[in-house]
């Protein structure tokens, strides 16, 4: 394990041990490729620690047959590492237009409620919102209720959360925040996604 030194101790009563297992927020934010991905792979992480597992994809179809969900499916089945459960919430969504979008709204709710129950019972050791940075931004789920829930959340319950337009409170509240910055992507020359790349 790597043995980095912090550049600050706080003065807050914890060891050492108890500073570094407490449990994190963590935002995969920003316009580039790879927000979901690097979520995927903490939760590659946590699967090999043998930790429960709970996928709530939100805003992304529920028809997608994406990957990361196979894989992880395939894993959380083999009784080898932690368990996964995964959970859609979305009935599809395009960069274009916002079909259903009050259906949309109606499922991202009932999902954030979902979270919200599950991480009172502590369902979980990890968490990945994947694309939930969108319904707070479109003012579906308030900020200000994810943050305080997550403030609030008993044990050592991690959450990762992903998706362009972080709110400002969500990361300010945040223990690790990454903004993914595009340079360059095969679709600004009109390339669409490809199997096995983007799913």
């Amino acid at each position: 394990m790597p043995q980095g030194q912090p550049s600050v101790v706080p003065d807050d009563g914890l060891t050492t041990r108890q500073r570094r297992n407490r449990p994190l927020v963590v935002v995969h934010t920003g316009v580039g490729k790879g927000k979901s991905t690097a979520a995927f792979g903490l939760a590659l992480r946590a699967w090999n620690q043998g930790w429960p597992i709970g996928v709530f994809q939100f805003v992304k179809s529920a028809k997608w047959k994406v990957g990361e969900e196979r894989a992880l499916r395939v894993l959380g089945d083999s009784g080898e590492g932690g368990t996964v459960a995964w959970h859609k919430m979305g009935e599809g969504w395009s960069w274009v237009q916002r079909d259903a979008q009050m259906d949309n709204e109606e499922k991202a709710r009932e999902g954030w409620e979902q979270v919200k129950r599950d991480l009172a019972n502590e369902t979980y050791r990890l968490y990945v919102l994947d694309e939930f940075a969108y319904p707070m931004h479109w003012g579906w789920v308030d900020t200000d209720e994810v943050v305080r829930v997550l403030r609030d959340r008993p044990g050592t319950q991690h959450v990762v959360i992903t998706g362009r337009n972080a709110p400002e409170k969500l990361v300010d509240f945040a223990d690790l925040v990454t903004d993914m910055s595009k340079v360059k992507h095969p679709m600004d020359v009109g390339q669409k996604g490809q199997r096995g790349i983007e799913w």
